[in-house]
């Protein structure tokens, strides 16, 4: 009996010993299996200059350049004796947005490309200016702000201290460029509400117009047209003054969207007078305010934009990458013969960089080219009421990039228009709600016009939220009162019983 009890556990262990190994070599075969499903990724050197490089703005990747020639002796400029600058296709279809692989050396990568001669390049560009005050003014310590410089003006002219303190509260509330965006009657109720000034619309508009005679000229203007005509009107020694201003008066529209055959037969002009004149307002400068640098001293830094977007009277419209001063690079022809494995290292690293900059350039331009396509009639007619909502994943749709790339194709770079220079990321919008027609409507769509219904309310009873969420219904807003609330907040609209 002993025998087989002692025979019975035997086996019992046997079988214990045999499951526990069992379990032990199964749990270290699953572990080493989870162990080699494992796997990191990293990018490739040349995957981190593209990256890199696609980050910089042009004035960076300019420096990055620059940096590269200097530390890699058999990397050097293709110098055929002038600047060389690149210049990017004609985005004249906007179907798959294609790149540019061949650039030409004919095209300043300035503000200037656009013009044929040295003597078409408008004075603002330049840092002329066809008005001696202007120029007279253009002396002064550039270390002061414009606020500063307009503040000096104010002893010109004979205010007495009502005056005083209300032109002050005018140039403090010039934008960047020198214009006064704001209606004077937003102005007047914010100037008793924020500032506690006593005045009217009237009483403001008689200050601007002190305001609009200190220099630079056009300072003070409270859109593009009247800009441009103070400017000329200004200028009483130039011979086309006259003519200039029926232009700017009588045929803006037509100016602004280069329509000029119809100009030269509303005015009786033959083609060459025109082009006369289109040279003449091509002087003006559209940003008074940006001549002198900033409008405080915190934007003493310019923008150097990376794109120029033109439209033509056709509703053509070209995309050109700047590429600033950056020089073309080639690999040294002296590195023939050479074997030695330093110097083999150094050449392929350039080479390397060589064929980032251009990957770069393709993907920045077809990066712009599909923000131009999604965004074309804002570029066309420069009202950003119609502007669409796009998201990064539209643009690497249309591109077929990643998400990850557009953002760092978009991020701090700027794009130059007729209109204005915009940072990219300002062409990205959300919706804000859908109209009766089933179309999106962007947030800036809703702000213009709740800023239209205020502007042209009755001051004596100023419109609710309320009554501004259903006047945006009537014309097809569907929008909550709390997110207009929201939206007039973000104008800096103050509440209807503020704004009596």
């Amino acid at each position: 009996m002993a025998l087989f009890l002692y025979s019975f556990f035997a086996v019992l262990l046997f079988f214990a010993n045999f499951a526990s190994e069992t379990m032990i070599q199964k749990n270290v075969q699953t572990q080493e299996q989870t162990q080699q499903q494992v796997q990191v990724q990293q990018l490739l050197p040349q995957q981190v200059m593209l990256v890199r490089l696609m980050e910089m703005p042009v004035e960076s990747l300019q420096h990055r350049v620059e940096l590269e020639c200097m530390e890699n002796p058999w990397l050097e400029r293709k110098d055929n004796g002038q600047q060389i600058t690149d210049n990017g296709q004609e985005a004249t279809d906007y179907g798959e947005p294609q790149g540019d692989d061949s650039y030409n050396d004919a095209t300043a990568g300035d503000a200037s490309y656009d013009y044929r001669s040295e003597d078409d390049i408008p004075d603002f560009l330049t840092g002329a200016s066809h008005s001696n005050n202007a120029a007279e003014f253009m002396s002064y310590d550039d270390t002061l702000s414009l606020t500063d410089r307009l503040r000096e003006q104010m002893a010109d002219f004979d205010l007495d201290d009502h005056e005083k303190e209300l032109m002050e509260y005018l140039i403090g509330s010039l934008d960047e460029d020198g214009l006064l965006k704001k209606s004077l009657a937003i102005l007047a109720d914010e100037a008793e509400i924020y500032q506690g000034l006593n005045t009217n619309a009237e009483e403001l508009g008689k200050v601007l117009e002190v305001l609009q005679q200190f220099d630079p000229p056009g300072i003070g203007a409270r859109s593009l047209q009247e800009c441009l005509l103070i400017q000329v009107r200004r200028d009483e020694d130039n011979p086309f003054r006259d003519m200039l201003i029926k232009v700017l008066d009588k045929c803006f529209d037509d100016f602004i969207h280069k329509r000029w055959s119809r100009i030269e037969q509303r005015l009786h002009i033959n083609h060459a007078q025109a082009e006369q004149l289109r040279h003449e307002i091509l002087r003006l400068n559209p940003r008074p305010g940006g001549t002198l640098g900033a409008k405080s001293a915190d934007r003493a830094q310019s923008i150097q934009p990376d794109f120029y977007v033109d439209s033509d009277e056709d509703g053509t419209i070209t995309v050109t990458l700047s590429r600033g001063n950056q020089p073309s690079l080639i690999i040294s022809p002296d590195v023939e013969g050479q074997h030695d494995a330093f110097v083999r290292q150094y050449v392929e690293r350039g080479q390397m960089f060589i064929n980032a900059l251009q990957q770069r350039s393709e993907t920045m331009m077809r990066t712009m080219q599909a923000i131009v396509k999604l965004q074309k009639p804002f570029f066309q007619e420069g009202d950003e009421t119609l502007l669409r909502p796009m998201k990064l994943d539209d643009v690497a749709e249309l591109t077929g990039y990643d998400i990850s790339t557009i953002s760092r194709a978009a991020n701090s770079k700027y794009v130059e228009t007729s209109f204005g220079t915009f940072p990219l990321k300002w062409f990205f919008t959300h919706k804000a709600t859908q109209n009766d027609e089933g179309g999106d409507v962007t947030a800036r769509q809703v702000m213009a016009a709740l800023r239209g219904y205020i502007e042209q309310e009755d001051k004596r009873q100023p419109l609710s939220d309320e009554r501004l969420t259903q006047m945006l219904h009537a014309d097809g807003f569907s929008i909550a009162r709390r997110t207009v609330a929201k939206y007039r907040e973000q104008m800096g609209i103050p509440v209807a019983r503020m704004r009596k």
